[in-house]
């Protein structure tokens, strides 16, 4: 074969795979637009693996809900957690709707849309555990937490800063082993079950969720870091932030909203158990709502 119809051909295929690489935000057979939702696939119950071999969860669910109603169509698609906003940077998925803290940080590289859900932090133990809170805030304790999550980046943060351990310490905890990374919430309340870890920190909503039913682990205290929950965008994708905005206010305010806390939601989460950190995010021209019963909003 000629080299240049050979280069040409290479390049041609290249060309293809790019485009199939990127194929976010593209007309569907059914003239829809079709936006990839990247989201966290062990994040129950916002967004986990169903029995049927399909992502369900209160965000899956929720987002198929404003794509029927708004006039789009949505693929879901699982990336680890410490690669999702370079995956929604890069324009591999074109939102991320999986209780996503809005963050400082998460601020400076994506754009969120209206929050819609509010958490804190739930530290969890084994019931035949005598941990405590105070072990836990002086870094006493071996803690297991996922890696690149809110409470991971809040234990960063100084006490100062509304943190815990500050940069330093945390980077040093790390390497005595005393903090203990992992790729996803449940791997690291399996580390617990097998005594690797003493506790985890994760969001109170997926914790009361996970432990629902077990009589092994327990609950040591709750930190009221009064994190809000909302959709990633990128910087300049301001149409689909809008619609997102409108879409999530138009769920929020119906009858499918309710269904699916009832269905999702476990409600009896426990109250804080220790001083409230400062929480100064601020979310530019957005109000944040009331998401839950206020018996279980801390």
């Amino acid at each position: 074969m000629d080299k240049k119809v050979l280069y040409g051909v290479a390049g041609l295929c290249l060309v293809f795979a790019v485009l199939m690489a990127g194929c976010v935000d593209t007309p569907a057979e059914d003239g829809k637009k079709t936006y990839v939702v990247g989201i966290d696939g062990e994040y129950e119950p916002f967004s986990y693996l169903g029995d049927n071999g399909e992502f369900i969860g209160f965000d899956v669910d929720s987002v198929k809900w404003i794509a029927e109603q708004k006039g789009f169509n949505v693929e879901i698609q699982a990336v680890a957690w410490d690669g999702i906003i370079p995956a929604l940077q890069t324009g591999k998925i074109d939102m991320v709707y999986s209780g996503m803290s809005i963050t400082p940080d998460r601020e400076e590289k994506v754009n969120f849309t209206i929050p819609y859900w509010q958490v804190n932090q739930s530290v969890v133990a084994l019931a035949d555990s005598e941990v405590t809170m105070d072990q836990f805030t002086n870094g006493t304790l071996v803690i297991g937490v996922q890696r690149s999550c809110s409470a991971d980046q809040w234990m960063q943060k100084a006490e100062d800063e509304g943190g815990l351990f500050g940069e330093e310490k945390y980077n040093q905890l790390v390497k005595d082993g005393n903090i203990k990374l992992y790729d996803s919430f449940p791997m690291s309340m399996v580390a617990l079950e097998q005594g690797l870890v003493d506790v985890v920190i994760f969001d109170d909503a997926n914790v009361e969720s996970y432990i629902q039913g077990k009589s092994q682990f327990a609950m040591v205290g709750v930190i009221e870091t009064g994190e809000y929950y909302a959709v990633a965008v990128r910087k300049d994708d301001n149409d689909l932030r809008e619609l997102m905005n409108e879409g999530l206010t138009e769920l929020m305010a119906s009858d499918k909203w309710d269904e699916l806390i009832a269905q999702y939601i476990v409600e009896d989460v426990a109250e804080p158990t220790v001083e409230p950190t400062t929480n100064e995010t601020v979310v530019e021209n957005v109000t944040a709502v009331e998401t839950t019963p206020a018996e279980t909003t801390a």
